[in-house]
């Protein structure tokens, strides 16, 4: 059976010790971080070892924006704008991503926790809004839409996040919890509105922020329901991980948390930390696929396509005309 979580590794090389853990504990996937990336031979040879630890091509994930969540700089990556300041509208979008796709797979690498879909206000905490596409709701959706397919013609899941919104939020939740006060016809005309429009793509990552209108005892990845909403009236029926389970916006243990995630309706727990204690914890806690998540999971590997070859410096060469460079609006 496979165990409902994604984990990370502790550094640039898998251990014997967590190759026996992952072993037995069977997570659906696995992410990286800047401490798990040396150079591209390595990074290969990590992910290798990763998924030979569970016998199968489990997907491996990492969090490249571009800008300031990169974990892959150059070399081995082009130096990518934030997205609040990439011109060029869809199109540019797309190039960037099949691009950034074409990076990962290199490396392979076949899953990204983006496009970031929250829509930029006048209260979203700085570290967000730099990676929000813009502030119509109507544009973040069209130019999140074409970053998630850039990323899966390139043979890369795509997670759109953070579910169902968190640009309304003032506080940045990997530090404290956010409270989002807006009303429901708010929230429906504002932030709803770009995971209405891509609800039927094949991930997504919760927002770690509570929703007066929803719910204002628990944030959203441990609340009924908010999940609830998220997949009845709002419509996504991906594959729903959380937002990391580490985060400082959550309370209790590390099984707490992730007991209560998937209680309240999530798919798969994410924990990035490579905390080998931690990952016991949550991997006992979450327990294994139920028989929704596992269908959601399979149609989600079922979109991980192999890609059709690119001329990638005629590609490069479209997205600078459009963007006037990787420096553009900066």
């Amino acid at each position: 059976m496979t165990g409902a979580t994604i984990l990370g590794c502790a550094g640039p090389r898998l251990t014997a010790a967590e190759a026996r853990f992952f072993a037995e504990a069977r997570p659906w996937g696995f992410i990286l971080f800047r401490r798990n990336i040396e150079d591209a031979d390595q990074t290969r040879a990590l992910v290798d070892d990763l998924r030979s630890s569970l016998g199968w091509h489990a997907p491996v994930f990492v969090d490249q924006e571009g800008g300031s969540v990169q974990r892959l700089r150059p070399p081995l990556a082009r130096d990518w704008p934030d997205a609040r300041h990439q011109p060029g509208g869809a199109r540019a979008a797309w190039l960037r991503h099949r691009l950034m796709a074409a990076e990962l797979r290199a490396l392979g690498i076949d899953g990204d926790c983006a496009p970031v879909i929250d829509v930029a206000g006048r209260a979203t905490h700085p570290f967000l809004a730099r990676r929000c596409w813009s502030d119509d709701p109507a544009q973040v959706a069209a130019l999140g839409g074409a970053a998630a397919r850039g990323l899966l013609d390139g043979g890369v899941l795509p997670v759109i996040k953070h579910l169902p919104g968190h640009g309304s939020a003032a506080a940045d939740s990997h530090h404290q919890l956010p409270r989002v006060t807006a009303s429901l016809d708010t929230l429906r005309a504002r932030d709803f509105v770009p995971v209405r429009a891509l609800k039927d793509l094949p991930l997504g990552m919760t927002a770690h922020v509570v929703y007066d209108a929803l719910d204002p005892s628990l944030p959203g990845t441990v609340s009924p329901p908010v999940i609830a909403y998220l997949r009845d009236v709002l419509g996504f029926d991906g594959l729903l991980m959380t937002d990391d389970i580490t985060m400082g916006a959550l309370d209790g243990t590390m099984g707490d948390r992730a007991a209560a995630a998937i209680a309240a309706g999530c798919d798969i727990v994410l924990h990035c930390t490579g905390d080998a204690a931690e990952m016991a914890q949550v991997v006992a806690a979450a327990g294994t696929l139920s028989p929704a998540a596992a269908r959601r999971a399979a149609r989600a590997l079922e979109a991980r396509i192999t890609p059709q070859p690119i001329d990638i410096a005629a590609l490069e060469a479209e997205f600078d005309r459009l963007t006037g460079g990787t420096d553009a609006g900066t």
